[in-house]
Parts: C-alpha cells; structure tokens; sequence
C-alpha cells in the first residue's frame, strides 16, 4: 500500500533523499534559527527568509527522530506549530517524524456509507485504565459486538500537561503523547478498519487553547481583534494574512484524513468560527476534502452548529452532501433529556413550554429551532428552516462528553432519571433514521462520572479552578459557596482518575442487561432498518402530537416503506386514537414488551414506544 503522507508548505518535511526541509511562516519574525538537539548538544542554523513571511531551511544534519525547535529574534525558542510529535509536551521541542515509515499494510479500506453510522463518542485518556492509543485497540471487539460502526474520538492535538478534555490543543497536527506516538494512533485506527469500524477525529478550528500556544509572539497575523470569541480574539481566517491562516486549517483537515487515514472529522462549535468572507472557511474546507480524499473514499464531515444553519447541509439532487454530511443534534438532546428528567433550567427553559413538539419536529424536520427566538439566547432567531434535508443530516444522542461534562459532578444520565423513561428515549434514538450517537459506558449504565478535568500551570490552573465553580452559580442549587467548593476541582489528579470507565463493573448482571437492550435495539437497526436508509428521501416525514402525554412519527424509507413509531412519555397511560395507519403494518420493537395487550386494546402504558413498518402499497 503507497506511503500516506500529506504534503504542506510549511513544518518539517522528510524528503526523498533522506534530507529534511524545515518551513514556518513568522510575518513578525526578523530572524529564525533552526536548534537541533542532537545527544552530542545543540546545533543552530539560520534560516532563509524567503519572503512574505516565509522562513526555510533544507539539511541533511535532520533525521527522523531528531528533535529541534526555532529560536525567535534570538530570543525565545518555541515549537513547530505543524509539529507531527512533541515527546516533552507543549512546552518542548518537537520531533521530526516520517509518515512513511508507517506499514499500513495490504488491507483495503474505503470507509463506509454514511447511512450505516451508528456512532461512539470516546475519550482516549478515560476510555481504558492505561489510557494510550494502544490500549483502546483492545476494547475495538466490544464495540463490533455491541454493533458500533463509527468511533468518534475526542480531540487529541497536543495539550498542556497529563491530562484533558483535548479542547485546549496547542499544536494542532500533533498527537498527545501522554496517549502515544503517532504510529499508535495511526495502529488504532488500522485495526478499527480492520473491523470494519469507521474513525473520525474531533477537531477544534474556533480558538488554541490557553498555555503551549506561541504563535502571538512571531504570527499574530493568526487572530484578529475585528471577532470575539468566548476564548478572546477570535482566529483571522477572512483579514489580512488570512490566506496562511486558513491553509493551515485546511492542510490540517488533510492531513488526518490522508496521513492518519481517519474517515472524517467532527468540527467542533463551528458558530465561534466568525468569517465574512465567501466563500467562507467552513464551505472551502468541505469543497477542498470533497475534492481531494473525499473523491476516492468515504469521507464524512460533522458539524457541532449552535447556529442551526441548514445551508451547510444540504444536498444534490442524487442525495450526495455538498459539504457537510450531518451535525450533530443539539434540540433533540435538549428536549428528550427535559423530557427524561424534568430539568429546566439555562438551555432546556428554551423546550419547556412545548417539549413533545420540539421532541416530535426534531425527529421530523431535523432543528426544532429553525428560526423562532430563543428566550435563552436573549430573543435571538436561532436556526434555518431544515424540513427538507433528510434524517441523517442530523446525528442524535442522550449523552456526549459535554452533556455529562459540563454537570458539576459528571452524572450520567441513568442517575438523573428512571429505567423506564431511560429505555423509552434509546428505543427512540436508536430506532429512529437520524445516525445515532452512544457516550462511552453509556451502553451498560457505566457508574463512573465524566468531570470536567485538566492539567494547566499554577497560576491558570487556580484560574480555572475558581471560574468553572463561579459558572455554576447562576444556579439556585449552587448559590452557597460552600456547595460550588464541593465541586470537583479540574486540575486534581483524582478527578481525571475518577472519570475512567472501570470495565470489570461491565460484568455485573444489571450493567450486562442494559448491555443486552442497546445491542438487541442496534441489531434490529441493522437488520430491518439500514438497508432501507440509503439516500433516505428528505421531506417525507411527519408527526402528530398525542395529547400532552404522546407522540407519532413516521418516515417513508428508500423502499417505500413507512418506519413509524408512537410514543407515551408520560407516568400515565395513554389512549390511543383509531389506529387506521397502523393496519397492516408489522410491529418492529415494543418497550416495555409486556405493553403488547395495552397497544392491541388501543392503548399505551407509560414510557412505552411501539414501533412499526408498513409497506406503503398495501
């Protein structure tokens, strides 16, 4: 199998005649010196302005392996910004790395269709006791069985410090080495599709975390006073020098796709990536990845959108995505979790007033939220019409590392509400069109917490400390200091180590049953309802509202079949309407299944969902 490699105009580049050239854009930079730290000391070479910014040098002193670092004005030495490793973290030099060397070895592998994606939602430094690369592959089987198709990893650009959410990246192109070398993260997504596992990669474009990142100092062209963003200046990807800033994106969306052969990206809080110009970043990135990789394999690209903006989404007139395949589906979490739990407050008052329409009209039509003010957002209009993209442009969840995370103390859902109303809302998600998406150990109940952890310097690691309790205050359950101290502190080793899925625990009987329900609910997915997905036509669905205890809805599939299911979510039973839809149809899955005498006597017990297919000729 040909060497992957992604060729860039700028980093450390091993060429064909074993030399290295070294290429870093510093428009403010007066003089760049390349160090190479060999075991025999230290080796300064200057290198070559060659215009617009551009500095270069091309040595055969460089070998893969070879650490180095450049030295700014004479002053300070900072890491490559495109550094493929950092063994000694954000801090450090990076290391020259040759993506050739690599044996990808003679399996074929062109991805998999989007409509088969049933996603897992993982973090590489909890996901197993030992937290590696390596260590995850060994877990890969569990997930076949359990009839994942997808792995969804958490970011892993190099961070500061032993641990993190991945959401800080300094160095955008380099694997975190408290998870291993890049030729174990490119091992762990061999074998996934090896197993016939898709991997994409979570990417944060919107802003560098705070501690590693030194590009102010010889770029500051990279950010721009003109945006804010929660994180400061936001990044200048449509001002002066925004051609550099804007390929260096780009090029790293390619290079995980080409050099690591991930099957697509996840692009995180895309709405704080501010760009006026057109066209903008977010659609040449998607036009440049269909264009390249995205013509040989399949490649899927996933937004995390507060803005609801459909137009990024939409199709052509055979099906096929223009840009972006899916985003992820913020108004059914927000809805189905009120419904679940009862809570309102801070984003959830936005579904209150009508959770069973929102909850419908997200299954239907994609956003809830499609241009109607936001009493969260201050009035705002939120969203763009989505009724006529179909289902899996929108992938939907129960949980995902920021609807635990960002609780005070990292509960689950399965503490938050009953067994009944848990086991309503997954035959829901995991029945329905929209790709689903799991949480890790969300598929045996895992018991173990998912907090909010980090590992910053002294002075911003207080800083983080203070401002993640002072965020909950705003909450009527946290108003006494005392409370918001008991809050887990981010950057105590044991919150990171609470956070680790504890495995053994799976083997328990209640933790082995709930097992047993999500793969008995993905099977039946597989089995009755994926071959029936492909190029699923948008604006065939519809629902009904059933009192304010109910719902139905129902989808037409590429066969002409018609999925449908109602719904109880309520304590109380619900009588049904005269069932004429129902005639003739076949009963898919019913929850509970002993609610099949109350549903053939025209009724629904609570929590109960009764899904069926019908062939429309009939």
């Amino acid at each position: 199998m040909p060497a992957r490699q992604q060729t860039m105009p700028f980093g450390a580049a091993v060429e064909r005649d074993g030399a290295v050239r070294f290429r870093l854009w510093a428009p403010a930079a007066r003089q760049i010196e390349l160090c190479l730290k060999h075991p025999a000391g230290e080796r300064w070479l200057e290198m070559q302005a060659t215009g617009a910014g551009w500095f270069e040098l091309r040595t055969t002193e460089a070998h893969p392996g070879t650490l180095y670092s450049y030295r700014i004005d004479g002053g300070i030495e900072v890491p490559d910004p495109a550094s493929r490793f950092q063994p000694h973290d954000v801090h450090g030099p990076s290391e020259v790395i040759d993506p050739a060397a690599f044996d990808w070895g003679t399996h074929a592998w062109a991805g998999r269709p989007w409509h088969e994606a049933v996603c897992y939602e993982l973090h590489i430094g909890t996901f197993t006791p030992a937290g590696t690369f390596g260590a995850a592959i060994e877990r890969l089987d569990h997930l076949v069985a359990l009839g994942i198709t997808a792995v969804q990893v958490m970011p892993v650009a190099d961070f500061p410090g032993r641990c993190n959410w991945g959401y800080d990246g300094a160095l955008l192109f380099a694997p975190d080495a408290s998870y291993g070398r890049p030729d174990d993260l490119k091992r762990l997504v061999l074998e996934a599709h090896r197993r016939g596992l898709m991997v994409f990669l979570d990417v944060v474009y919107n802003h560098f975390g705070p501690e590693g990142n030194y590009l102010h100092l010889y770029a500051p062209q990279f950010f721009t006073g003109r945006h804010h963003t929660p994180w400061g200046a936001a990044i200048n990807v449509d001002g002066p020098g925004s051609r550099e800033v804007r390929a260096f994106f780009i090029h790293n969306a390619l290079y995980w796709l080409n050099e690591y052969g991930f099957d697509g990206l996840r692009l995180d809080a895309v709405h704080a990536i501010l760009d006026d110009s057109h066209p903008d970043i977010l659609t040449e990135l998607a036009e440049t990845v269909r264009a390249g990789p995205g013509r040989h394999r399949h490649i899927h690209l996933i937004l995390e959108n507060d803005s609801n903006a459909a137009a990024y989404l939409t199709r052509d007139d055979s099906g096929v995505p223009r840009c972006y395949t899916a985003q992820w589906n913020d108004d059914f979490h927000h809805v189905a979790h009120l419904i679940a739990t009862g809570e309102r407050d801070g984003y959830y008052a936005d579904y209150a007033d009508r959770p069973l329409y929102y909850l419908a009209r997200s299954l239907a039509e994609g956003f809830a939220f499609q241009g109607e003010p936001s009493a969260f957002r201050h009035g705002e209009p939120r969203g763009e019409p989505s009724a006529a993209l179909p289902p899996d442009a929108f992938v939907n969840w129960l949980q995902t590392h920021d609807q635990v995370g960002n609780r005070a103390f990292g509960e689950r859902l399965h503490t938050l509400t009953s067994p009944e109303a848990l086991k309503a809302m997954l035959a829901i998600l995991l029945l329905a069109p929209s790709p689903p998406l799991l949480f890790m150990g969300e598929e045996w109940m895992a018991q173990t917490p998912f907090l909010f952890f980090c590992d910053f310097g002294e002075e911003l690691a207080r800083s983080v400390t203070e401002g993640r309790r002072q965020e909950f205050a705003k909450f009527a359950a946290f108003a006494d200091p005392a409370v918001r101290r008991s809050i887990p502190d981010p950057n105590d080793p044991e919150t990171f180590a609470r956070c680790k899925i504890d495995w053994a625990s799976s083997r328990e009987p209640r933790q082995q049953e709930w097992l047993a329900f999500h793969r008995k609910l993905l099977e039946l997915r597989r089995r009755e309802i994926v071959p029936r997905m492909e190029r699923i036509r948008a604006g065939t669905a519809d629902f009904i509202l059933l009192g304010d205890q109910g719902l139905s809805v129902s989808w037409v599939l590429n066969d002409g079949t018609r999925l449908m299911f109602g719904a109880n979510l309520s304590d109380t039973e619900l009588r049904l309407p005269e069932p004429s839809r129902l005639v003739g149809a076949t009963l898919l899955h019913l929850e509970p299944p002993d609610a099949g005498p109350a549903l053939n006597a025209n009724r629904l017990p609570p929590w109960s969902v009764a899904w069926h297919l019908k062939d429309e000729g009939q």
